[in-house]
């Protein structure tokens, strides 16, 4: 089968190649997954320049955590699903229910490989079927970001109408909050250096937009929009790099969801504003399988679909990582496999 793979060692995207492995077979408990699309996430961004957790990779790994296609064997024992199944993987390995018990492989990173390849072995257990409506291109958009921000939003925050939520740039994580927030009745302001791409936001039911390059002091901006409350949540991206800014910029009650490091690893992490308000953090780190399905029965119910930037045949990988860097990037960047 054709897979990419990171070499090992590797510190930049120059460094992605395209590579021959055996087909795979299911052993107890596995399915063979024919893969048909997969997705890019910034965690991609640094797995790949070596400044993901651990470094650089220590041995040669297949890349993304994200994709999705349809079960074509199974291993002996499995029950959950059968052959003709239109399956995802979850993005971590092992992490059915619950809170975390400790750390988990994390698939498309040592020691777990990911899903840019045209077959991936997933166990019965880290499957997960995808909504029927949805294309492989949607559904392969699925287990980092989209569960990510339904933790955030829906498990963690609970966002109800009326509610005020924030959610920084227009990445695949504050799409998916634009429309995980909306249909549950709250009210949406998205952040961004580009007055189209607000525009677009506004078009997909944004109900503010701010842009941080003429209005630096955003946080305050957002409590002008809002009569001086502030945001109910605020989806945060950015890590300490914005954090300070999105603490002034929570309603008195609110809650930070703490969700990656975009703006780096430095900043103002003074905790005091949220003693202050009676606010909280909370550090989300993706999600588990339940988390998972209860997703996708809503996004079945509710009709939504993921925002799709753009999509790249598999020759074109490393254009896809490009462009994933881009300034022009509104939602999630897509393989087609």
């Amino acid at each position: 089968m054709k897979v990419y793979e990171i070499p090992a060692g590797a510190s930049g995207i120059d460094a992605l190649r395209q590579v021959e492995r055996p087909d795979p077979e299911p052993g107890p408990g596995q399915v063979l997954v024919r893969v048909r699309a997969a997705s890019l996430n910034y965690r991609d961004q640094a797995v790949i320049t070596g400044n993901y957790f651990g470094g650089v990779v220590s041995r040669d790994t297949i890349p993304l955590s994200d994709g999705a296609g349809e079960v074509v064997a199974i291993g002996r024992g499995v029950t959950r699903v059968s052959t003709g199944d239109r399956l995802a993987g979850t993005f971590f390995l092992g992490y059915v229910d619950g809170p975390p018990a400790g750390p988990y492989a994390a698939r498309g990173a040592p020691p777990a490989d990911g899903m840019l390849a045209e077959y991936a072995l997933l166990d019965e257990q880290d499957a997960v079927r995808i909504p029927p409506s949805l294309s492989f291109e949607e559904a392969a958009t699925l287990p980092c970001a989209a569960v990510t921000t339904w933790h955030a939003l829906l498990e963690t925050c609970g966002v109800q109408p009326g509610d005020t939520v924030l959610a920084l740039g227009t990445g695949g994580v504050a799409t998916f909050a634009l429309l995980f927030a909306r249909t549950a009745g709250a009210r949406v302001i998205l952040t961004s250096s580009s007055d189209e791409k607000l525009e677009r936001a506004r078009g997909l039911g944004a109900w503010g937009g701010i842009n941080y390059r003429r209005h630096p002091d955003w946080e305050q901006k957002v409590r002008e929009l809002t009569d001086g409350a502030g945001a109910t949540y605020v989806v945060e991206t950015g890590g300490p790099g914005t954090l300070a800014k999105s603490m002034q910029a929570l309603a008195y009650g609110g809650k930070v969801a703490l969700i990656g490091v975009l703006a780096g690893l430095t900043g103002d992490t003074n905790p005091h504003p949220l003693m202050l308000k009676g606010a909280s953090l909370h550090g989300i780190f993706v999600g588990n399988r339940a988390m998972f399905e209860r997703m996708n029965r809503a996004i079945e119910v509710n009709g939504l679909k993921p925002v799709i930037d753009r999509v790249f045949d598999f020759d074109e990988a490393q254009q896809a990582y490009r462009y994933q860097q881009s300034a022009s990037l509104f939602g999630k960047v897509v393989i087609r496999i």
